[in-house]
């Protein structure tokens, strides 16, 4: 059984230590194997970058008090799975993608935009089983002003338990078709978690932006800096991801990939390419 622990904050993140030692202590034979961006790349999705730009990298690193192998790729978390699966760190194909601890829910429409959920949705479709694993950040939604002051004493231990506890029942007992388990988790001590649900995946963040102002740039001609606002925080729908972590539980979702859906309200659409080249 092979590992890959992944995440967008990059390999000096607190969380991504966290969960690796965690994830290292899994019952059973298998190899943990790290492959982190080496650097931020929160909000890349599942985006692999411009690959004829970037010129690749890959560099030999390490965590502290952990003897995993350990890499860096100067790009986003999905590249770091795709060079994964394409064999870049041994011949054996990895069983399963862990990415994380993500400071910062996410639930909601970030499930879309996060990193964090984009490498194991990357994973996914190469048929490898994921788990995305984020800490809730006590105050605020969304990574905003005092950051690291704000994220300096949230639970991280209770996120790693979590996510080991889903990792242990999936290396034990790996389900039949690939499958991306959305794990959000309350900042609160393991002992103080009201329970879990399975959190329907909603359509709002506990905040979000609210405007962006465009101001100019001293100097520069047509030039602004997009100053963003943030909106207040919203009361969520209990049963969405979102408000089951705002209500002290731990929301597991379970995430599909894109497909097609029949529309007949947009038959005109179907109509008009149909004109077009009959």
């Amino acid at each position: 059984m092979r590992i890959l622990v992944t995440n967008d904050d990059g390999i000096d993140s607190i969380g991504l230590h966290v969960l690796v030692r965690a994830i290292c202590t899994l019952d059973g034979d298998h190899e943990v194997v790290v492959v982190a961006p080496d650097r931020e790349f929160s909000g890349a999705g599942a985006a692999l970058g411009a690959l004829h730009l970037l010129q690749p990298e890959i560099i030999k690193s390490s965590i502290p008090d952990c003897d995993a192998e350990t890499w860096t790729v100067n790009g986003p978390p999905a590249l770091c799975v795709m060079f994964a699966r394409l064999k870049a760190f041994g011949d054996a194909p990895f069983d399963l993608i862990v990415s994380g601890i993500n400071p910062g829910a996410n639930v909601g429409r970030a499930v879309y935009h996060s990193g964090t959920v984009g490498a194991t949705l990357t994973g996914r479709n190469g048929h490898v089983s994921g788990i995305a694993i984020s800490q809730a950040v006590s105050g605020m939604g969304v990574e905003g002003q005092a950051w690291d002051d704000m994220i300096q004493d949230i639970h991280w231990e209770t996120a790693a338990e979590v996510a080991r506890s889903v990792a242990q029942a999936l290396v034990d007992d790996m389900p039949s078709e690939a499958v991306v388990v959305n794990l959000n988790v309350p900042d609160l001590p393991l002992d103080e978690i009201r329970g879990w649900k399975h959190g329907r995946v909603g359509v709002q963040p506990p905040r979000s932006v609210a405007a962006v102002d465009l101001t100019p740039i001293e100097g520069r001609d047509n030039a602004f800096k997009a100053v963003m606002s943030w909106g207040e925080k919203l009361d969520l729908d209990p049963e969405t991801d979102g408000g089951l972590v705002e209500e002290g539980y731990v929301s597991i979702s379970y995430l599909t990939r894109l497909e097609h859906e029949d529309r007949p309200d947009v038959a005109h659409a179907d109509k008009a390419v149909e004109a077009l080249l009959s």
